[in-house]
């Protein structure tokens, strides 16, 4: 029997230590790509997907997150006064996107453990997690792609995409089959290979659809290094046990986990803006005349 995936998981509970001091008073899922903070993307990404229902894992000093997808009733009033309509229509627009929870987890355990506290939102039901730290910019949503997989297979489903074959020590590989190069039957996922050891250069990247069954193998997942309960390890359990499929994503992957990753982020979305690629390719253009001219 087929079911219909209505809910997703956000966690958004870590520190942001790699964009201090950006991140001491604010939220690293705010930092903004062009005019939106990253996770508003995320969120996009799941209700574009058909997703109903979203619970956000944060952690202290996370408000922020919760007010910008809260109604600022002030805001509103001063856009209305002075007839900036289509601003106040796209600020309303974000506190309507869907039905949004939050739970704070008390401690940063890990991934496995931020995902184990949605249990009781998620109940029986499979559903996805989506990680802020990959914005994946594409015709169909990366999210629904998976989806579209699940659908068929009725079993969890990670998301993939190619990476060059010296970046493999920096993610989690799967290994596993393929009959039409999308659809991989995987069957045995390693973190963080050496080169000459990944079974592939298929890196699994922030998008999961997960059957419920993942709680009882999280519970039993032993915590590793820093005490963190991984989600791969889960992931690996649970494939043992049930089986498990990976959907080589269609689109472009920026990881906004570093600086310079966010910076290739904010200049490759605001390529894709009508209104902002034609000036800013000069800009860039500009720029690399002047640095041409300075080398030479």
């Amino acid at each position: 029997m087929n079911t219909k995936v209505r809910k997703a998981v956000i966690p958004a509970a870590g520190m942001g230590t790699r964009f201090l001091p950006a991140t001491k008073a604010q939220p690293k899922e705010m930092l903004p790509l062009v005019d939106k903070p990253a996770i508003q993307y995320i969120v996009e990404e799941a209700v574009a997907s058909g997703i109903e229902d979203i619970l956000i894992v944060t952690g202290r000093f996370k408000r922020a997150i919760e007010d910008h997808f809260d109604r600022s009733m002030e805001l509103e009033m001063h856009l209305a006064e002075h007839e900036k309509r289509s601003t106040l229509e796209e600020v309303q627009r974000i506190s309507k996107l869907a039905n949004i929870h939050y739970i704070r987890q008390p401690e940063l355990r890990g991934l496995g453990h931020a995902v184990y506290m949605a249990r009781s939102f998620v109940g029986n039901e499979p559903f996805a997690v989506l990680l802020g730290d990959d914005i994946i910019h594409s015709d169909v949503p990366a999210l629904s792609q998976l989806l579209q997989l699940h659908e068929s297979c009725q079993m969890s489903v990670i998301g993939v995409q190619p990476v060059p074959k010296e970046h493999v020590s920096s993610y989690g590989i799967i290994a596993g089959l393929s009959s039409d190069g999308r659809d991989y039957e995987v069957s045995d996922m390693v973190e963080k290979p050496f080169v000459h050891e990944a079974p592939s250069n298929l890196a699994i990247v922030g998008r999961y659809v997960i059957e419920p069954s993942i709680f009882s193998h999280i519970a039993a997942t032993a915590p590793g290094r820093q005490g963190e309960i991984q989600l791969t390890d889960a992931l690996r359990s649970q494939m043992l046990s049930e089986g498990l499929h990976a959907c080589r994503i269609d689109g472009s992957r920026f990881d906004i986990g570093d600086k310079m990753g966010y910076l290739k982020a904010t200049i490759g979305l605001a390529l894709t803006r009508d209104d902002m690629r034609h000036d800013l390719l000069n800009y860039l253009n500009e720029v690399l005349e002047r640095a041409r001219t300075q080398s030479d």
